[in-house]
C-alpha cells in the first residue's frame, strides 16, 4: 500500500474510538503524548554519540545507579525526561512508574489529574546502545483506583500493584533500522512505522499474528547452569535436533534487549526464556513484572500467543511490589504451553550410572 494511503496512529485511534460513543478522547490523547515521548527518544537513540548522549550517566563518585542496582546510561536518564516531560501536563494522568525511578512519579500541582496510570521501562535494551544494537521503550495504561479520580489524592505504590489481566493499553517502540511502535488497545495488535519525513506514526503492520509453532528459541545459555530441571529438560530437546524428543531443528537466539526479541517473535515466531533460575536466590525473576512482562504479556497474547511465569499465565499474577521481579517465557502458544506443561509435570528420575533409567519418570509410563 502507497505510504499516503496508510492510516497515521491518530486516525486508527479515532476509528478505534468511535467503537465507543461515550469516550471522552483522554485515552487517545494519551497514547498520542506516549508516541511523542518515543518519537524524542528516537531522535536522540539516532544521533548517538554526535549528540553527546552515549555512555554511562555520571554521578558524584562515578555512575549513577537505578532503582535494581543497575548502573544507568546517559540515554536511560534522557528516555526517562523525555516520558516524563511529554505525559505530566496533559491531564490525562494520575501518576507514574519508571524502571528509573524508585518511587511513584506525582504529577505536579500546577497540572490537572486524571483517571490513568502509566508505567514504562524509558530504555529496555539499554546496555546496548554503546554497541548500536536496537533497543526499545515499554510501556502499559492502567486505570488509577476510583478514589484518586474522585479525590485526586497523591498516588503510592500500592495504586500501581494491579495484575496484567486490567491493562487498558499496553505497547513497545523500538528503535532499529526504522522507528516502530507496536500498540494494543485490548482489539488485537497493530504496528507503526515512523515516518521520519512527516513525522508521524503510520499503519504498517495491521492485526499481527503470533504463529502458534515455532523452531526458534531465545535464552541465555551462560546461565544454563542455573536453570531450574523443566527449562533444561526443554532447551536439550530443542538442541536435540531431528534426532531428539521434538524431530525438529531448532535455532537459537540471543539479543539481550527484550524488544527486540519480542518484536522478532511477533513477525515470524519462537519463544523467549528469561525463566527464574538459581543464579541468585533473592531475586525470584530477572524481568520487572509491572513494566516489563506484563505490557509485553499482554501484546503477545492480544497477538495469539501467550505469556507465562514458565509455571502459571503471566498476566493472572497479583503484583506485590513497585519493581518485583518475575521469570518470563512468552512467544508462539504451543512452545509457551509445552514449558508450563514441564513445570506441571513430576520431574524425571535421572541416574547418570544406569542409562537404563535416563530420562523416566518414576510417575509415568
Amino acid at each position: 500500500m502507497p505510504l499516503s494511503k496508510r492510516s497515521t496512529l491518530t486516525q486508527f485511534l479515532i476509528e478505534e474510538r468511535r467503537r465507543f460513543p461515550g469516550a471522552s478522547g483522554d485515552f487517545n490523547a494519551l497514547i498520542l503524548d506516549v508516541a511523542l515521548a518515543c518519537k524524542a527518544i528516537a531522535r536522540s537513540v539516532a544521533y548517538g554519540e554526535l549528540a553527546g548522549v552515549l555512555g554511562n550517566h555520571p554521578a558524584e563518585g562515578g555512575t549513577s545507579v537505578n532503582v535494581q542496582g543497575e548502573t544507568q546510561k546517559k540515554l536511560d536518564v534522557i528516555s526517562n525526561d523525555m516520558f516524563i516531560s511529554a505525559n505530566n501536563w496533559g491531564g490525562h494522568l494520575a501518576g507514574m512508574a519508571s524502571e528509573e525511578m524508585d518511587d511513584p512519579y506525582q504529577i505536579p500541582g500546577q497540572y490537572p489529574r486524571g483517571k490513568y496510570l502509566l508505567v514504562f521501562d524509558p530504555l529496555d535494551g539499554s546496555s546496548n546502545i554503546d554497541v548500536n544494537v536496537s533497543v526499545g521503550s515499554i510501556f502499559s495504561v492502567l486505570r488509577a483506583p476510583q478514589d484518586v479520580i474522585d479525590s485526586g489524592r497523591d498516588i503510592v505504590a500500592s495504586d500501581f500493584l494491579q495484575p496484567g489481566t486490567r491493562q487498558l493499553a499496553a505497547g513497545y517502540a523500538l528503535y532499529g533500522p526504522t522507528t516502530m511502535l507496536v500498540l494494543t488497545v485490548g482489539t488485537g495488535v497493530n504496528g507503526f512505522t515512523l515516518d521520519p519525513g512527516l513525522g508521524e506514526f503510520k499503519l504498517t503492520h495491521p492485526n499481527i499474528q503470533v504463529p502458534p509453532d515455532t523452531q526458534e528459541f531465545a535464552i541465555n545459555a551462560s546461565n544454563s547452569r542455573f536453570w531450574e530441571a523443566p527449562v533444561k529438560r526443554y532447551v536439550d530437546e530443542c538442541l536435540a535436533g531431528k534426532t531428539g524428543p521434538r524431530g525438529k531443528d531448532f535455532n537459537m537466539r540471543w539479543i539481550a534487549s527484550m524488544v527486540a526479541e519480542a518484536h522478532r517473535i511477533l513477525m515470524r515466531g519462537g519463544v523467549f526464556m528469561y525463566p527464574r533460575d538459581t543464579k541468585d536466590a533473592s531475586k525470584p525473576g530477572r524481568l520487572r513484572l509491572l513494566y516489563e512482562a506484563n505490557p509485553i504479556g499482554m501484546v503477545m497474547e492480544q497477538a495469539g500467543g501467550r505469556a507465562s511465569t514458565g509455571s502459571v499465565p503471566m498476566l493472572g499474577v497479583q503484583p506485590n511490589a513497585l519493581h518485583q521481579r518475575i521469570g518470563l517465557v512468552f512467544g508462539s502458544k504451543h512452545e509457551v504451553e509445552r514449558i508450563e506443561r514441564y513445570h506441571a509435570e513430576p520431574q524425571p528420575y535421572k541416574d547418570e550410572a544406569s542409562p537404563l533409567f535416563n530420562e523416566r519418570s518414576l510417575f509415568r509410563d
